[in-house]
């Protein structure tokens, strides 16, 4: 798939063109790949040899899935002083986000098939810190990513959440006139995870918006709806911050096996099913959260 913008270009895009001395703009080609983990697809982008300008605006253009190539945001693969790559998260919506679970399983694979970094564990910075992506390689191709997540929190002031309580751990909060049991946990990005008896009864792009705005989460919020069928499965749907309903979240699963085992809903070892697949997630005993998935490249173009 390549797609090219000569001569008919949009506001949205106008810092990404180069300005000729004939006074017209030319669209300088901006080379991509897509790669989805479960269905929660990003473009990428290797900023080892391509350059980004306007990340906000090229992730608003591009996410879009009528008028640009369609995902749930855009990806930076970058060099990094600290880790083997770096990686920056920009939502549909154009907003930066500290973490993507999904993302970073792709971006390890994006990185270590395009040669930018070889070390497998492999070492990548974001901005929530460094974590370590462990790589199923399978004749050169990455199959699978095990990431340690790091150690979730549950303090307030990590979501952050304006309520004066210790931990938000099965909090009443009153959305639509009903009442949700929500956990907030941070794992990398800030969660609230609620637990219902009836999934499917769940209208993610009724309530979803109301818990993202909600006035308690001055930075708005990721939010999860999830269903305990098992101690070691559990069911979940999820409405993401700045991108909507997706079909899986990384750091979302994460904050839903953490919230399902301090509420004693499930055990700390994981299988959680989202709409686009299933993940593994693992709270070890030294309080780090591990996550393992497939990462699946579908295709390149030239924006």
């Amino acid at each position: 798939m390549v797609l090219h913008c000569r001569n008919s270009i949009t506001p949205l895009l106008a810092r990404t063109f180069a300005v000729r001395r004939t006074g017209r703009l030319q669209c300088d080609a901006m080379r991509f790949t897509k790669l989805h983990g479960l269905g929660n697809d990003y473009l990428y982008v290797d900023c080892f040899a391509e350059s980004v300008e306007d990340p906000p605006s090229v992730a608003r253009a591009t996410s879009d899935r009528h008028r640009g190539v369609g995902s749930d945001g855009l990806i930076l693969l970058l060099p990094s002083e600290a880790a083997d790559v770096r990686m920056e998260v920009y939502n549909a919506d154009g907003s930066r986000a500290r973490m993507c679970g999904n993302g970073i399983r792709c971006l390890a694979k994006f990185a270590y098939e395009r040669q930018r970094a070889s070390a497998n564990p492999m070492r990548i910075e974001t901005d929530s810190g460094v974590l370590e992506a462990s790589l199923t390689v399978e004749n050169g191709s990455v199959a699978a990513v095990r990431v340690d997540m790091g150690r979730p929190s549950l303090e307030p002031a990590d979501i952050p959440c304006t309520l004066d309580v210790e931990r938000l751990v099965d909090h009443p909060l009153v959305i639509a006139g009903r009442t949700y049991q929500a956990t907030c946990v941070c794992v990398g990005s800030p969660h609230v995870v609620a637990f219902v008896d009836d999934l499917a009864s769940v209208d993610l792009h009724a309530v979803g918006p109301l818990f993202e705005n909600a006035a308690i989460f001055p930075d708005r919020i990721n939010a999860h709806f999830a269903s305990a069928v098992a101690a070691d499965r559990v069911l979940m749907k999820t409405w993401e911050r700045g991108s909507g309903v997706t079909q899986a979240c990384g750091t979302g699963a994460s904050a839903v096996c953490v919230a399902g085992a301090v509420t004693g809903r499930s055990g700390r070892r994981i299988t959680a099913v989202l709409p686009g697949g299933e993940l593994e997630l693992d709270w070890d005993d030294n309080d780090h959260v591990w996550m393992t998935g497939p990462a699946v490249e579908v295709f390149s173009g030239d924006w």
